[in-house]
């Protein structure tokens, strides 16, 4: 018989050997899509069209990654630009939205960690908004330019929690206010996002016993709240409200988090 100490060895071979086969794959297809999308990242004008080959890069992660999307709630998205707030288990978050919401050109709003990695830094600062952490001049110039992109029909994403938790996961931590004050600002809809198992398909790559592979990913697209709603009620209230609604098939299915 297999001893236990042996079998999770072997799992975390395993774990990371597929690790390296999707950092690969995702290595490939950015080396692809990079020369394709660049031309468009530099006019206002086609910035949009980057978005459908950016869904295009999705699809090839999802396919070469053996990730299948089940939407176990699939609402409708309201018309016009929205902001969506999801919990941030997987870096697998980001690689499956485009494709995922391929008839709503959104950005990221995200931390400006990223932009220390070099092809991804002229996708990111082109067509997405780095927000520099400790507040000061440079975060609210994020959320200034967040503000001009809705207006010029923009979605924007948006994960409150600031990071990947650095917790069991899925466990969530508090949100942060920023996405509540933006969507009240810009009088917008927020669309609350769901991702049950991301963390299990692909974890943190940091995170040396962290599981990874193949496998069904569920995502929960919940009702969204309108923006007469966003705008009546409080922020601390809004903030609650998203929290407790993206939290709401974690604790159903993980009930002793």
């Amino acid at each position: 018989m297999i001893s236990f100490d042996l079998m999770r060895i072997l799992r975390i071979f395993l774990s990371w050997l597929w690790k390296l086969y999707f950092g690969i794959c995702f290595l490939i297809s950015t080396l692809i899509f990079y020369p394709i999308i660049l031309p468009f990242l530099f006019s206002e004008k086609n910035k949009k069209k980057s978005f459908k080959l950016f869904v295009a890069w999705s699809w090839c992660v999802r396919f070469f990654g053996f990730y299948p999307v089940k939407k176990v709630i699939d609402s409708e998205f309201p018309k016009g630009p929205f902001v969506i707030v999801a919990n941030h288990t997987s870096y697998l978050d980001i690689f499956l939205l485009p494709s995922i919401m391929s008839k709503h050109p959104f950005l990221f709003l995200g931390k400006s960690e990223i932009l220390r990695y070099p092809l991804i830094k002229t996708y990111f600062k082109r067509l997405n908004i780095p927000v520099y952490r400790g507040g000061g001049i440079k975060a609210a110039k994020a959320l200034i330019s967040a503000s001009n992109e809705i207006k010029k029909g923009w979605s924007l994403v948006i994960f409150p929690e600031g990071e990947i938790p650095k917790i069991e996961h899925p466990k969530m931590i508090p949100f942060m206010d920023g996405a509540f004050q933006l969507a009240k600002n810009a009088k917008v809809p927020i669309v609350p996002i769901t991702f049950l198992n991301n963390y299990k398909r692909f974890s943190d790559p940091e995170e040396v016993t962290g599981p990874a592979g193949p496998g069904i990913c569920k995502v929960y697209i919940h009702p969204f709240i309108s923006a007469e709603e966003v705008t009546t009620i409080g922020k601390e209230e809004l903030n609650k409200k998203c929290f407790d609604i993206v939290n709401g098939p974690i604790i159903e299915h993980f009930p002793n988090l």
